[in-house]
């Protein structure tokens, strides 16, 4: 009985906060007022209540200068506490209701951040790393001459690698697990869609090294073609990298083809 008249007084005094009492109430010049000090309290209950305040101002006076900025203000609102699929919906319905305003290079700009926020880790699915890329290029050709030009290529950079080192551990644990074929041919693509990667090195050696496996493992009627394939990849990654540190590795594990063949 204690407890429940305690819990009643606290509900009562919680209703009765200058907040539940603008939210209530029909005063719109109030609620946009508070909703903005609310908005520069930087804390996320801070930027929920606010919201609330924000939306009831839009819906209110949706063509007014207030509920324009209450629109924007309300992605911002989820953008600030992290929320970044609500920001990015309400960021790009900003765009097209406000198709005019002054702030779209700004929303714009954080439409695509959301996308960049919500990139998962290399390991996981890079569905929405490939639409994080589209929204930033999408950006860049809207508003070439934005200072945020040089922000936006180190952050197409960045997801461009998360892509690249995806795909060069995926030729990697070919490689680990000795799954020769798959390997060789990962290697093959991963080296077509990064020809200046940072790893192409350590890739070309890993498909030398299982195409000869590959070739080892075949049957007759496969085997010389294979190793004269194997061959030819390794002179050209002689010429490539004639002072690479996975030469002498490479040596001996085709030494046993010297007495066959010439490389």
């Amino acid at each position: 009985m204690k407890v429940a008249f305690v819990l009643g007084v606290f509900f009562m005094l919680l209703a009765c906060s200058p907040y539940n009492k603008v939210v209530k109430s029909d005063d719109y010049d109030q609620k946009f007022s508070m909703a903005n000090s609310l908005y520069q309290d930087d804390s996320k209950r801070a930027y929920e209540k606010a919201i609330v305040l924000f939306e009831q101002v839009y819906q209110h006076a949706p063509k007014t200068k207030e509920g324009e900025v209450s629109y924007f203000l309300m992605a911002k609102s989820y953008y600030a506490k992290a929320d970044y699929y609500m920001a990015g919906y309400f960021f790009g319905s900003y765009i097209q209701r406000f198709p005019y305003s002054l702030n779209n290079e700004e929303a714009l700009f954080l439409t695509a951040m959301c996308s960049v926020n919500n990139s998962p880790k290399w390991s996981l699915d890079q569905t929405e790393t490939y639409e994080a890329l589209n929204a930033v290029q999408a950006f860049v050709d809207k508003y070439p001459t934005s200072p945020l030009i040089d922000s936006c290529n180190k952050i197409i950079d960045d997801l461009a690698y998360k892509l690249e080192f995806k795909d060069y551990n995926k030729v990697m644990l070919y490689d680990k697990t000795g799954n020769y074929k798959a390997a060789v041919s990962y290697a093959d693509l991963f080296m077509e869609k990064f020809p200046l990667s940072i790893h192409e090195e350590e890739v070309r050696m890993a498909s030398i090294k299982n195409a000869y496996f590959l070739a080892e493992n075949s049957i007759e009627s496969k085997k010389k073609e294979r190793i004269e394939e194997t061959l030819q990849r390794y002179r050209t990654f002689v010429a490539d990298f004639p002072s690479s540190s996975y030469l002498s590795s490479l040596k001996l594990l085709l030494k046993p083809l010297e007495k066959d063949y010439e490389f």
